[in-house]
């Protein structure tokens, strides 16, 4: 496979990462310290074309490859975690499925302006009871003469407390032996529909998430995305490409803290002679400098093939079940490297420590990217 890039992304490299680390890094501290949604950073990100990256010009994104949009989501999260995945789930999680599966009519009044960044989207699918086993979801609709009247929770929706669309996952068929479900596009301010304060989490502090409620809350036919009855469907499809988004976010997460600990072992000494200079420092660094690439290969691979329009369900649970982990790890070892210095908020490596930490969770578990790729490896 050619992983050379093409002028269009070697640009969007550039660009994301001159504007990332003169932009956000610096305040990237002070986001995660008053958990403050970075209301300024999502403009600017608008403006430069981030909030839609692979969305057709048509339809107010960049037209970019979803090969650009991976390295434009490494570099925003290298600088700042919480920028990333506000940027991601607007790509990955919203526009993505309006874009494949929404009609004329979705697309025009809501995918164009959400991929232009003046409005904001989010995707709800987990209940408080309910996460990857979609057959449990209790969140539901009924079919009245003039739309659909939905009742029910969803929980973790990033970007929820700001967001001027969700699409969100529903039951409307439980005659069956399996539920079928049906995605809704539904208008914040919608009568019904609310969301309690934003959550209180370990890490991405900047990016706000919530619990919404759906308490008889009616929406036309025309909300519909996609058919009736094939929610699953799209909510997999979505999932797919949403697990690149966030193996890029680990990956940006992980390479900020390599580089901040090879900076730090450089400067630190220890018996009279920089951290570099012992052996067990050298050998940390050149685990994490391997997994980092390691991961990003994998997030490359799976990236380059959605381009190509191949299926990549297992590449992209491969790439974000790795690169989650990785990153995990390598934010581990960096606070280790830093001592007690690492532990401290003076520097950042405790924030990559907590940051990486949700990779391994959201857009499906570790657990459930082992279970993906296992059941397409035994069907081969």
């Amino acid at each position: 496979m050619d992983f050379d890039l093409t002028e269009e992304e070697r640009l969007i490299r550039d660009t994301a990462r001159d504007f990332a680390q003169k932009e956000i890094a610096p305040k990237a501290a002070e986001i995660d310290k008053n958990g403050r949604w970075p209301a300024e950073i999502v403009a600017q990100m608008s403006e430069l074309g981030f909030m839609g990256v692979a969305i057709p010009e048509a339809y107010g994104g960049a037209g970019m490859t979803a090969l650009a949009y991976a390295i434009a989501m490494e570099e925003v999260s290298a600088a700042c975690a919480s920028c990333g995945v506000i940027m991601s789930v607007n790509n990955s999680l919203f526009c993505d499925p309006v874009y494949k599966f929404g009609s004329a009519e979705q697309k025009r009044d809501v995918l164009t302006p959400t991929a232009q960044g003046k409005l904001i989207g989010c995707f709800g699918l987990t209940e408080p009871m309910s996460g990857s086993d979609a057959q449990t979801m209790a969140t539901g609709a009924t079919k009245t003469s003039d739309g659909w009247v939905l009742n029910g929770a969803k929980n973790w929706i990033t970007n929820g407390p700001h967001a001027d669309h969700i699409i969100v996952f529903v039951v409307t068929d439980r005659s069956g032996s399996k539920v079928k479900h049906t995605a809704f596009l539904v208008k914040k301010g919608t009568p019904g529909y609310t969301q309690n304060a934003p959550d209180h989490k370990l890490g991405i502090h900047g990016a706000h998430s919530c619990t919404v409620f759906f308490d008889n809350c009616h929406v036309p036919d025309s909300a519909v995305v996609g058919n009736v009855g094939e929610g699953f469907k799209v909510a997999m499809a979505t999932l797919d490409g949403g697990r690149i988004g966030i193996a890029s976010q680990a990956l940006g997460i992980a390479r900020a803290a390599l580089e901040a600990a090879t900076a730090y072992a450089k400067e630190r000494k220890s018996f009279g002679v920089p951290l570099t200079s012992h052996q067990a420092i050298q050998f940390m660094l050149a685990d994490m400098a391997t997994e980092l690439d390691a991961a990003r290969l994998l997030t490359w691979r799976a990236a380059k093939m959605k381009d190509a329009g191949a299926r990549h369900s297992s590449e992209s649970a491969q790439a974000k079940l790795y690169a989650s982990e990785a990153s995990t790890r390598i934010a581990h070892k960096a606070l280790q490297i830093f001592g007690g210095y690492g532990y401290s908020t003076e520097y950042p490596a405790e924030r990559h420590y907590r940051d990486a930490r949700i990779t391994e969770i959201y857009e499906g578990t570790s657990e459930i990217q082992r279970i993906v790729i296992a059941a397409n490896l035994l069907k081969a």
